[in-house]
């Protein structure tokens, strides 16, 4: 029994340092550090240095800038495309360190785990962030940055004290990812195709009811078109005999 709890927890332990640290990095180290040096949580050896002050205090200083760049629209963004390089790379070393002392197998696949579930989380916000960036408002992004961090803070809280439900919770993440996130891809892509065609960087299609020469002929102007040669005199002209 204490071999399956202790299963249960360092498999939560693995898929939520993953998933947070796709949502919100810094946040994620802060409450492992804290809970690790305040005797909430066990953390293993290699991750007892995320429990050293200096961590710490960098990981809140790092998650304060992130919580204003991430209210402001377009630099939420920008701050996104950064941290795909961040992330997911930090996720899948947290995850490999939540395991312990195990297999270099193991650890590699537990590396392997949390990164994927960084990259899911990761991806998952960056596109839903910049389908809110169509809106001029800012306060999408403000109520979209502050539900975040609420799911970030409650989901490791969770994650430390119910590690069953946080799998389950887990298993509903990934099943929703897997369906949402490739539709999200497509209004991105389809997004960045209409602002490229209103800067003329992308090609407009052609009409599907319309061959290319009808396309040409279209854009013609009409005085072109009817436009026709003088007559010259003497050459096929009424006034050639007088």
């Amino acid at each position: 029994m204490e071999s399956y709890e202790q299963l249960v927890t360092t498999l939560s332990l693995v898929l939520g340092v993953g998933w947070a640290s796709g949502i919100n990095l810094y946040a994620a180290i802060a409450v492992l550090g804290f809970a690790g040096a305040t005797g909430n949580l066990e953390l293993p050896a290699e991750l007892e240095t995320l429990q050293d002050p200096l961590v710490i205090g960098v990981a809140c200083l790092m998650y304060v800038v992130e919580f204003f760049a991430d209210k402001t629209p377009g630099v939420d963004s920008a701050w996104d495309t950064l941290h795909t390089f961040i992330r997911i790379p930090a996720g899948a070393i947290l995850a490999a360190g939540a395991v312990g002392d195990v297999t270099p197998a193991l650890e590699i696949g537990a590396g392997l785990l949390g990164g994927s579930m960084a990259m899911g989380s990761h991806f998952t916000k960056a596109s839903t962030r910049l389908l809110i960036n169509t809106s001029p408002e800012p306060f999408s992004n403000w109520g979209a940055s502050i539900s975040e961090d609420l799911m970030v803070f409650g989901g490791l809280w969770v994650m430390l004290n119910h590690p069953l439900a946080f799998l389950g919770l887990m298993l509903v993440f990934i099943v929703l990812v897997i369906w949402l996130l490739p539709k999200l891809w497509r209004v991105v892509r389809a997004v960045f195709r209409r602002i490229g065609a209103w800067l003329g960087l992308v090609k407009k299609q052609p009409d599907d009811s319309g061959n290319e020469e009808n396309g040409l002929m279209a854009e013609t102007p009409l005085d072109e078109k009817t436009k026709k040669p003088a007559a010259q005199v003497g050459i096929g002209s009424p006034f050639k005999d007088r």
